[in-house]
C-alpha cells in the first residue's frame, strides 16, 4: 500500500515535469516567465556548487524550526490550561479569536516596531502562522476525549495530573498530531513572508532578490527547494510520531498541510 502510494506520487510529479517541459519544447510558455525545467535544474546546480543554496537552507531551516518548537511549547500549556478553566477561556479565548482572524503578514508592520528588524521580528511571523493549528488541535482533542475513560480514571482514583497525562492527554494525541504537520506546513508558508524585511539570507530572501534580478529560474528553484524540504520535514515528523506512537496508524493521513 505504501509502495503503491510512493509510486503514484512519484508518477504525477514526473506527469507535471513533463508537461512543463513539453509546454516549453512546444513554444507554450514564454521562457522568461516559465523557464524549462534545464534551466532551473541548472540554477540549481550553480546556486548548490557555489555553497549559497546549502547557505539560505541552512537558515531558512532554522528560523522554521525555531519558530515551529516556540509554537508548540506556547500552544500545549495554553491549550490545557484553557480546557480547565473557564476563567481562563472567558479571558484568553476573545483576543485568540480575534488574532486569529488577522493574517500574520498584516502584522509585519507592528512586529517591526516591537521586535525590531533582526531575527525576531521573523520567528514572530511563523511563530504566529504556526500557533494556532497546535493549539485548536489540542483544545479539539481534550473536548473530545471520551467521558467513559474519565469515568474509568474517578474509578482508579486518578488525581488530575494523572488523569491529564495518563488519560486526556494520549487521547487527543491524534488531533495533536494533525495540528502539528499543519502547523509546520504553516511554517514554512510563512518563511517568505517572514524574510522580506531586512533580511540578508535565507530561501525567501534568496527569492526576492531573484525577483528583482529578474532571475525567474532562481525563483522557481527556490520554490521547489521550499516545497522539497517542506514535504521532507512532513515526512520526518510522521516517522518520528510512527515511532512514538505506533498505534495512531492510518489517522496519520488525515492531516493535508
Amino acid at each position: 500500500m505504501r509502495l503503491s502510494r510512493t509510486l503514484s506520487f512519484a508518477a504525477v510529479f514526473a506527469a507535471l515535469i513533463a508537461v512543463w517541459w513539453g509546454a516549453g519544447r512546444a513554444g507554450w510558455t514564454n521562457a522568461y516567465l516559465l523557464p524549462s525545467p534545464a534551466a532551473v535544474i541548472a540554477a540549481l546546480a550553480d546556486l548548490g556548487r557555489s555553497g549559497v543554496l546549502g547557505h539560505h537552507v541552512a537558515v531558512s531551516l532554522g528560523r522554521v524550526l525555531a519558530g515551529f518548537a516556540l509554537s508548540v511549547a506556547l500552544a500545549l500549556p495554553l491549550a490545557v490550561v484553557m480546557t480547565a478553566s473557564r476563567t481562563a477561556r472567558a479571558v484568553i479565548d476573545p483576543p485568540l479569536e480575534l488574532l486569529r482572524q488577522i493574517p500574520p503578514l498584516a502584522l509585519i508592520p507592528l512586529l517591526m516596531l516591537w521586535l525590531g528588524i533582526g531575527e525576531a521580528q521573523k520567528l514572530g511571523i511563523i511563530v504566529l502562522a504556526s500557533f494556532f493549528p497546535v493549539f485548536l488541535g489540542v483544545r479539539s482533542g481534550i473536548e473530545r476525549v471520551d467521558n467513559r475513560l474519565l469515568e474509568v480514571g474517578k474509578v482508579m482514583r486518578l488525581d488530575r495530573a494523572e488523569m491529564l497525562t495518563r488519560i486526556v492527554l494520549p487521547s487527543a494525541l491524534p488531533s495533536l498530531v494533525v495540528g502539528l504537520r499543519i502547523s509546520l506546513g504553516y511554517s514554512w508558508r510563512a518563511l517568505v513572508g517572514a524574510e522580506l524585511v531586512a533580511s540578508s539570507a535565507g530561501l525567501g530572501y534568496m527569492i526576492v532578490d531573484a525577483e528583482n534580478l529578474a532571475r525567474t529560474d532562481i525563483v522557481l528553484a527556490g520554490i521547489l527547494v521550499i516545497g522539497a524540504i517542506g514535504l521532507l520535514s512532513d515526512l520526518l515528523l510522521k516517522l518520528a510520531v510512527q515511532r512514538c506512537a505506533p498505534w495512531l496508524g492510518d489517522q496519520l493521513e488525515t492531516a493535508h498541510a
